[in-house]
């Protein structure tokens, strides 16, 4: 077996963390304009806060449809179209008059934007080999994160000088990037093979629009790993939502601390998350992906505990980065648990699907996070999320099989 990464395969790997970076920093720099926006647009609170949930939508939307798009017709044909359906809206964004306008403009950018997670994992998955394999998966799931950090350093020194409308158009930069570079991309071999063998079987069944999501659920045993990634997921973006929405919110208010400081606790917390990503994917590639799994998770629920009991900042601004560690850790392996777990004309889909469907149960983590604060308190808040991450570890010991080194079908 060749386990000597290719060419082609740094150039796909490439291509994927780009995208994916795209996304983080366009979700970003939205959270960072919506004051300016919403003054030179004279929108109230609610419609302001909307054009970030309705982006979330769309790419919710769009990660589930193109997902399924890219198993039929193959993943640089589609991450294509998500490019430039993305480019194209987010440009009309900058000359937006009003709200209604805006706000369809960022629904179908963010539709754009739904393809590039799930793509792009299958894509790198398929371009690496089995020894790396988990590698390939950190390495795009830490994109977004580059992402975020490139947003959260040009944006406050950039807004001011060329307003709202101008980021806009900076955010159409890295669609372009992420075009040229695929562009220059062939299908993994994998995809081409299976594509083959589909035109020779001439199934009726596998031409079906459907037949990429009942291959999610064609079993007993394919149900129980779709559930099983589905509570690791969902408990994943529970946990990272509810943390991060709220922690800087709880330094301000109930510590004291400026939001300087408070920026300060989000800038070691977000380091702390990517190399916990890196640090999952050269674990996972090395004793498995199942015990990773389970170091992370003991590893969420005690740093959370302790982390509920600090009070002085200066501790808590270094335990938040090995709280980000294990709590975000995790995201550097599920684009090769789900690109192992499910076939090639499958795969893009079960990453979107699933991966979508949890990020839709951890959108209610900032509201019941918020609500445990406000009758209870903030410990009793965390030591709450901290019971969930129990539940992520009884889904990996009970549903979630071993697939490290498995040869992509």
């Amino acid at each position: 077996m060749n386990n000597q990464v290719t060419k082609e395969g740094w150039k796909a790997l490439l291509g994927s963390v780009v995208g994916y970076a795209m996304d983080g920093f366009d979700l970003l720099i939205l959270g960072f304009m919506l004051s300016a926006i919403s003054a030179d647009l004279a929108l109230t609170p609610t419609q302001s806060g909307s054009l970030v949930t309705w982006t979330l939508i769309g790419a919710v939307f769009g990660g589930i449809v193109f997902g399924a798009l890219s198993d039929k017709y193959g993943r640089i044909r589609v991450l294509t179209w998500t490019i430039l359906l993305f480019a194209v809206f987010t440009g009309l964004c900058a000359l937006a008059q009003g709200y209604w306008d805006l706000l369809v403009y960022r629904t179908i950018a963010g539709i754009g934007l739904g393809g590039e997670f799930g793509i792009g994992m299958a894509l790198a998955a398929e371009a690496w080999p089995a020894k790396h394999r988990a590698r390939a998966s950190s390495y795009v799931a830490l994109g977004w994160q580059l992402g975020v950090l490139a947003a959260a350093l040009l944006t406050p020194f950039l807004l001011p000088i060329i307003g709202w409308r101008g980021m806009f158009v900076v955010g159409i930069f890295p669609a372009f990037v992420a075009w040229f570079l695929r562009s220059r991309l062939h299908e993994p071999e994998v995809f081409m093979r299976r594509q083959v063998e589909k035109l020779s079987q001439s199934s009726s069944q596998s031409s079906s629009k459907l037949y990429s999501f009942k291959l999610l659920v064609k079993d007993k045993a394919t149900a129980k790993v779709s559930l099983g990634v589905v509570v690791l997921t969902s408990v994943q973006n529970f946990g990272y939502y509810g943390i991060m929405i709220w922690m800087p919110n709880f330094l301000s208010n109930q510590l004291g601390l400026s939001l300087t400081k408070s920026g300060l606790w989000t800038a070691f917390t977000i380091c702390g998350m990517m190399f916990g990503i890196w640090l999952f994917g050269q674990l996972a590639d090395r004793i498995g992906r199942k015990p990773s799994f389970l170091i992370f998770q003991s590893g969420a629920v005690v740093s959370i505990l302790v982390y509920s009991q600090l009070s002085d900042a200066n501790y808590m601004l270094f335990a938040g980065a090995i709280l980000g560690m294990f709590v975000n850790g995790m995201m550097g392996g599920y684009g090769a648990l789900m690109s192992e777990a499910y076939p090639t004309e499958a795969r893009a889909t079960a990453q979107n699907v699933l991966f979508n469907i949890g990020r839709a149960v951890g959108g209610f983590g900032p509201v019941i996070v918020g609500t445990l604060v406000s009758i209870y308190s903030f410990q009793a808040a965390i030591a709450f999320l901290a019971g969930i991450y129990l539940l992520d570890i009884l889904a990996t010991i009970f549903l979630v099989p071993e697939l490290k080194g498995k040869t992509l079908e």
